[in-house]
């Protein structure tokens, strides 16, 4: 699905499905050079159970035309004029990595615009690795495969996939290298820059925060950071998953947003 906002063309994964006006609203927002694809395993379920769901591909990410935005803030701005363009009213928001940052900031600055809020891979700050951020600004094949060791747990690292016949982390490296020019270096430097601040305290509508075990970019302990800031939040862990709980985990991942956001 395709749809024009602000002179830009912007394109959505619906899992298949036509978006149903009288269902609920999803907005699932991707993380750091990746696109709408990545929700493959989510969009589909939540669409055959009650809610539309839609999987936004950021500017210049994926199929969506536009300049990149280069910082989370003017990113959460983005989304939340998105979704008043939408006309759907409030949405259940759900974000991954860079994605749940964006959300987190929609949740805390437009709260018209969003219902209930879920956080997958999630922390108060998400500092970059001088080696990795490096990589990144060079567009170098580094970049991709750093992300892609550092973000999946140990199962994936020995060729664990739920689609038998494909290896995991292969898959997400070439995601991550559809990218064009500059995109991973973007997103990484506005995660670098973030600071929530008090940011979760701002936060009004429900919230779950789903962290995996073995996430080594928003490990447990700084997802607790940011958890510790919300009034009131369902903390869901995943064990022996890592930061790619919706590739890692897709039947867990997809019951408990299903749960949460109904």
């Amino acid at each position: 699905m395709q749809f024009e906002y602000e002179g830009e063309t912007i394109t959505f994964a619906t899992g298949g499905v036509a978006i149903d006006d009288s269902q609920p609203p999803v907005l699932m927002v991707h993380g750091a050079g990746m696109d709408r694809t990545v929700w493959s395993q989510q969009t589909r379920y939540l669409a055959h159970h009650g809610l539309s769901a839609m999987a936004v591909d950021l500017p210049g990410h994926g199929d969506s035309t536009g300049e990149l935005i280069s910082t989370v803030s003017e990113m959460a701005d983005w989304v939340a004029g998105l979704i008043h363009s939408l006309n759907f009213g409030p949405v259940r928001l759900v974000g991954h990595s860079m994605g749940s940052l964006i959300a987190l900031e929609v949740a805390a600055r437009h709260s018209e615009a969003t219902e209930r809020l879920v956080l997958m891979g999630a922390a108060a700050a998400m500092p970059v690795h001088p080696d990795l951020l490096g990589a990144a600004e060079r567009n170098e094949i580094l970049a991709p495969q750093l992300m892609t060791a550092w973000a999946h747990g140990s199962r994936a690292h020995i060729a664990g996939n739920p689609t038998p016949g494909l290896w995991m982390r292969s898959g997400c490296q070439a995601l991550l290298e559809r990218a064009s020019d500059g995109v991973i270096y973007n997103d990484l430097s506005a995660c670098n820059a973030y600071e929530a601040g008090d940011v979760a305290g701002q936060v009004r509508c429900p919230v779950t925060v789903i962290v995996g075990s073995e996430d080594k970019m928003t490990p447990p302990k700084a997802t607790a950071q940011l958890v510790a800031g919300f009034e009131e939040v369902d903390l869901r862990h995943l064990e022996g998953i890592g930061h790619m709980m919706m590739l890692e985990a897709p039947d867990q991942t997809r019951e408990i947003v299903l749960a949460a956001l109904r």
